[in-house]
């Protein structure tokens, strides 16, 4: 991921989730850290060697919030497609949607209410 997809994905991210990212580098790897509270545990966007963006490994699932509608009405905005609308799994499992950010990844989120 080159500087122009790695700042395209920082934005879309930044869109549908109305976070800010901190960046930093270890060794050849660049990040751009989610702002949370607790910076030892939080996510991140990585750029390497080894990184490439891809629809054929596992399904990373996000935090949806208290409605994954407002995330998935921001995708298409922000240079995404929803691959899979809110859907109801059950009472124990919640609600779960599905989208291809800007990159290509094929990204999931989760609500268990």
């Amino acid at each position: 991921m080159g500087e122009p997809s790695r700042q395209r994905a920082k934005t879309f991210y930044g869109k549908i989730l109305s976070v800010q990212f901190h960046d930093m580098s270890i060794g050849p790897i660049n990040y751009a850290l989610f702002q949370v509270d607790d910076r030892h545990n939080c996510g991140a966007l990585a750029q390497g060697e080894n990184y490439a963006p891809g629809t054929g490994g596992p399904v990373i699932y996000l935090d949806g919030g208290k409605d994954l509608d407002m995330i998935l009405s921001r995708v298409k905005s922000a240079g995404g497609s929803v691959a899979l609308k809110k859907t109801f799994l059950g009472d124990q499992a919640g609600f779960i949607g599905m989208f291809m950010d800007s990159e290509g990844n094929r990204i999931g989120l989760h609500n268990p209410k």
